[in-house]
């Protein structure tokens, strides 16, 4: 996903590098490409490890004032209707290895299913019973989704006491010992806001669909993560599995939710205001993939649409900013919001997916092969690096993102314009174990899904676009386009007709 991001890193406004898979390159490129991964090598090589960069010891017993001496810590954890997931994760939250009396967790259940909401309220009494500090709250409406759970969850007055607050999404099942890997890192740094640490994925064999998810996302914390972590100690927050120092958090101006992506807005408002970002790649918390289209579709909207939306709103906001270099801010600007988040969807579905097989139609556009297919195979391939595992699936890979990137390009350009579906906030169905439940038995088997319900006439329009541009140039063209045009407009057939991801049948 972000492949430049490390040579943007160095030079922001040198080279206009696309960090996605078939980007777009200048004259010079190849030489630039060999200094881009040399640059990403060195990052891989040298594996920045943040205790070197930042104080990290263990916290110990004071026999002077016993468990006084560590820090007050509030764990949350917004939900809404998660039937499947909510006992995995309050479980986990109340399984952190932590003093008792100096923890407090708060389950922000937003949920409109009063069976579900009488469920999570029952759980929270079954742990509260076991002696571990938990606090059951609700509010009256939805609004602001989960940033407005969260501002409200700021408001009570136990949280006061607390120094640090730690969050967690419905799915997500830390380890016990995930305080003790964090906390350090912002008790012995007062200029570090936030730590956060990388997810892994427990449902990533579930189907292909998840497979390529984990490329994605694996890729995205090695680079985006880690190199942000280490040489600017900026990076978007991913909104769950993080700790935040409450004081940066509040100065920041706390959560808004101005845009969908409130995780984000935190970020890069905290990040004005001076403070740093630590991310911990060898500290993994559990969590699940979308494993069903729709829901994937769903939360790429939303994470294409928010950032665009974002930064129309602060461009102005950040550049006036006097309390970071201009470099960082040239860094937010253009590598982490211009490049990343707006011209990495685009571009990507403009030119592979529009212009080069119209070039097949217009004999007298040509196209490098060095630009259009040896280059951004090369680096394409550098993209396994993040998931070895799955280097087989490259071409399954580089199709389906071309196919998602239509739907970015059309989420971004929402949140640019702020058009119809620009707060449009779908919470992301989690499936846990119900997929196993649903499936099993050979009623399951018998299931059928009408054909009806899973068409998409934009994937199929495309797809068709695609078909016909490769038999056009089958027919009459000279540079054998039509191998990947044909290959490309299968994948948009497939996911025209909704066969993508993992069906569950109605029970």
């Amino acid at each position: 996903m972000e492949l430049a991001s490390t040579f943007v890193d160095c030079y922001p406004l040198k080279w206009n590098l696309h960090p996605h898979p078939f980007p777009v390159f200048d004259s010079n490129e190849d030489r630039k490409t060999i200094v881009l991964a040399s640059c990403f090598n060195f990052i891989i090589s040298c594996r920045y490890k943040p205790e070197k960069k930042y104080k990290w010891e263990p916290l110990r017993d004071d026999l002077e004032f016993g468990n006084s001496a560590y820090p007050m810590v509030l764990v949350q954890i917004p939900m809404y209707n998660e039937k499947e997931v909510y006992q995995l994760s309050i479980g986990a939250a109340c399984g952190l290895s932590w003093p008792s009396d100096r923890i407090i967790i708060q389950v922000l259940d937003d949920s409109t299913d009063p069976i579900i909401k009488n469920m999570v309220e029952m759980e929270c009494q079954r742990w509260a019973s076991k002696g571990v500090n938990i606090k059951y709250e609700i509010r009256k409406n939805r609004n602001g989704y989960k940033a407005g759970a969260l501002k409200e969850g700021m408001k009570h007055s136990y949280v006061n006491l607390c120094d640090y607050v730690a969050i967690f999404d419905a799915d997500f099942q830390p380890e016990p010992n995930f305080l003790w890997r964090t906390i350090p890192f912002l008790a012995h740094n007062p200029e570090v806001a936030l730590v956060q640490a990388r997810w892994k994925f427990v449902n990533a064999d579930e189907c292909l669909m998840t497979r390529m998810q984990e490329m994605s996302l694996d890729y995205h914390f090695l680079v985006e993560q880690e190199v942000g972590s280490s040489t600017y100690a900026f990076f978007g927050f991913n909104g769950t599995a993080g700790v935040w120092r409450i004081s940066a958090l509040n100065e920041a101006g706390g959560w808004k939710d101005r845009t969908t992506v409130e995780d984000m807005d935190l970020a890069v408002r905290a990040g004005l205001k001076g403070g740093k970002f630590v991310y911990l790649s060898d500290l993994k918390v559990k969590s699940e993939l979308p494993s069903t289209f729709k829901a994937y579709r769903y939360q790429q909207h939303r994470w294409s649409c928010g950032p665009a939306n974002l930064f129309k709103k602060m461009a102005m906001e950040i550049m006036r900013n006097k309390k970071v270099s201009m470099w960082k801010k040239l860094y937010v600007i253009y590598s982490f919001f211009f490049v990343r988040k707006i011209v990495a969807h685009v571009v990507t579905f403009v030119f592979y997916c529009v212009i080069m097989p119209a070039t097949v139609l217009f004999p007298e556009v040509e196209v490098p092969k060095w630009g259009a297919v040896y280059i951004p195979s090369i680096i394409t391939l550098l993209n396994a690096v993040g998931t070895p595992r799955s280097i087989h699936l490259l071409v399954f890979w580089i199709l389906f993102e071309n196919v998602m990137s239509m739907h970015r390009t059309k989420a971004t350009l929402t949140g640019l314009l702020e058009a119809g579906r620009v707060n449009e906030w779908v919470v992301t169905e989690k499936l846990g174990d119900a997929l196993k439940t649903k499936s099993g038995g050979k009623a399951a088997r018998k299931s059928r899904i009408r054909i009806g319900e899973r068409l998409h006439f934009l994937e199929l329009l495309v797809g068709a676009y695609l078909f016909f541009c490769a038999c056009y140039d089958l027919k009459y063209g000279k540079n054998h386009y039509f191998i990947y045009l044909f290959l490309q407009s299968m994948a948009f057939f497939v996911a025209g007709v909704g066969y993508v991801g993992t069906f569950v049948p109605n029970s």
